[in-house]
């Protein structure tokens, strides 16, 4: 069989790669299988993920990062989760890579020379890369998510999202517009349409970006039982938000946010055992 080596493709895929080939001749793209064979470890480039982006980054920018990552990044992160319902801790992170955030399972990093990009680091024993990497190859490109770049074992490399969690709004008192809430909510819907579960859905893990809604953590949207804390979120929203703090801009201490997370959290717990 003559093979055109210009239409030679490889595909990753749960630690196997495929290697066919694309006719180009074919309005339908039909790919040819020519091989396979086991992957040592799991990797998954950003054409495994999005097929159309309207999000580009150039491919040397991309490998440089990544390189940087096996270099720089992990083998001076020191990161640990201790509780599982608590951030991670980070002990220490060498430049030029610093600490953007953190979740109950992993870090989040940027480099000084790659602003567009972040790199998520999951903590040692901490399970879910696996489900975010399949979460992000249902949701493709679409405006109020993140797009994953590189995917190898226990890191992602994902589109930087800007913007102020919901959160840090009511921390530093920011106005949080109706058009917010509304994006998030058909963001959130899209997701459902690619059989998603939206799950975890806080205030934390939401952001207003220029007056727009983002979704910043989709880790858990295989998650298949209910989950309540973005509807409860939204009648805080309208209920309380909107008539007694919009108006007045008023910052509210951290230890007052937490409060209110952690009665929420007892509250929830309360409820759902009845």
């Amino acid at each position: 069989m003559t093979i055109d080596f210009l239409s030679l493709q490889l595909l990753v895929r749960n630690d196997i790669i495929y290697l066919f080939t694309i006719d180009f001749e074919d309005k339908n793209l039909k790919y040819k299988l020519l091989n396979r064979a086991k992957l040592p470890m799991s990797f998954f480039r950003h054409s495994d993920f999005v097929a159309n982006s309207k999000f580009a980054i150039a491919q040397e920018d991309l490998d440089r990062a990544i390189e940087s990552i096996h270099q720089e990044l992990l083998p001076n992160l020191k990161m640990e989760s201790p509780n599982p319902h608590n951030p991670v801790i980070v002990h220490q992170v060498l430049e030029p890579w610093q600490l953007l955030g953190t979740g109950n399972y992993a870090g989040v990093f940027s480099h000084s020379d790659c602003c567009d990009l972040v790199v998520k680091v999951y903590a040692l024993g901490r399970l879910g890369w696996e489900e975010e990497v399949e979460v992000y190859r249902r949701l493709g490109s679409h405006p109020a998510f993140s797009e994953c770049f590189y995917a190898e074992n226990n890191f992602l490399v994902l589109k930087r999202l800007y913007g102020v969690t919901l959160y840090d709004c009511m921390h530093r008192g920011l106005k949080i517009p109706k058009q917010v809430i509304e994006d998030i909510d058909r963001a959130l819907e899209y997701a459902r349409s690619r059989g998603l579960y939206p799950h975890d859905v806080h205030g934390r893990n939401v952001m207003m970006s220029n007056g727009r809604g983002l979704v910043v953590d989709v880790s858990d949207f295989l998650k298949k039982e209910p989950c309540f804390a973005w509807e409860d979120l939204k009648k805080a929203y309208y209920w309380l938000y909107l008539p007694l703090f919009s108006w007045h801009r008023l910052p509210l201490p951290y230890f007052i946010l937490d409060l209110v997370r952690t009665s929420y959290r007892l509250f929830r717990q309360l409820v759902d055992r009845r």
